[in-house]
């Protein structure tokens, strides 16, 4: 096992050692997340926020769960193919390089860490977009607070985790 691989490794990269990214990463000085990446940490808090308020009006929750049945079934189409697209791009994320194996020979790193994390986040919003559909499809309020709900979860801890993931490789 190289020093590259213990956890908690902080020595600064070796003359010629092109591997190790750019220590001030690609939004700046390295010391702050980006800007994209605390939005998403916003984006995440307003869907939680979004959820629970529609939770709690019981009103404005039944416009948004029964409206005319041309629009439901556009609204159901619409979630079932985003939840299929976010699908098939985290599949395609978590699937990796194929050519990962002869990379770890080598003793780089094999995987993209922040890609793997966004193909997880890419899951979960799939299965937030599919629980929106069955809330449609069944005009039933539940899996519309639960997809909110589940999505905004999702992009609060997957925003944590690439922040933590991005100041830890910019060290």
């Amino acid at each position: 096992m190289s020093a590259d691989w213990e956890p908690g490794h902080r020595l600064p990269p070796e003359s010629g050692d092109d591997r190790r990214p750019d220590p001030r990463g690609p939004e700046g000085d390295g010391a702050t997340p980006g800007a994209g990446r605390v939005a998403w940490l916003i984006v995440g808090a307003l869907a939680m926020a979004g959820g629970t308020a529609l939770g709690w009006n019981a009103d404005a929750l039944s416009a948004v769960v029964t409206p005319p049945p041309y629009l439901r079934a556009a609204l159901v189409g619409l979630a079932v193919a985003i939840g299929l697209v976010l699908l098939l791009g985290a599949l395609n994320r978590l699937a990796g390089d194929p050519d990962d194996t002869g990379r770890a020979r080598a003793g780089e790193p094999p995987r993209d860490i922040a890609a793997m994390i966004r193909g997880v986040r890419f899951v979960f919003l799939a299965v937030a977009a599919f629980a929106a559909a069955s809330g449609w499809l069944l005009g039933h309020p539940l899996p519309l607070v639960v997809a909110l709900v589940i999505a905004g979860v999702d992009i609060l801890e997957t925003s944590f985790l690439l922040i933590v993931v991005g100041l830890r490789t910019r060290r």
